[in-house]
C-alpha cells in the first residue's frame, strides 16, 4: 500500500483531487507510469500549499465534478497523468 504517514492530510487531499481527474496514483506507481518520486513531488507540493481546509472543503462539495479546481497546484500535473 501506498501511503504517507509523515503528510496523511496532504496524501488524503492530492489523491482526492486524482480521483477527480480521473487517476489513480497507487495504481500509476504500481505499473509504472508515475515514479515513486513524482508521487512524493505531487504530495510535497500539496503540504506546502497552505489552502488545506479550501481543497477539503471544494472535495467534499465537489460531487461528480470531473475537473479540478484552478486553485490545486497539482491540477497540472495531474491532469498530465489522466
Amino acid at each position: 500500500m501506498i501511503g504517507y504517514p509523515e503528510a496523511p492530510k496532504a496524501w488524503w487531499l492530492t489523491r482526492g483531487m486524482a480521483r477527480i481527474a480521473g487517476v489513480n496514483l497507487p495504481r500509476a506507481v504500481v505499473e509504472g507510469w508515475l515514479q515513486r518520486a513524482e508521487l512524493e513531488d505531487l504530495i510535497a507540493r500539496c503540504a506546502a500549499c497552505g489552502r488545506g481546509s479550501a481543497c477539503e472543503s471544494w472535495l467534499v462539495a465537489s460531487g461528480a465534478s470531473q475537473r479540478m479546481p484552478d486553485f490545486c497546484p497539482n491540477k497540472a500535473g495531474i491532469e498530465a497523468l489522466g
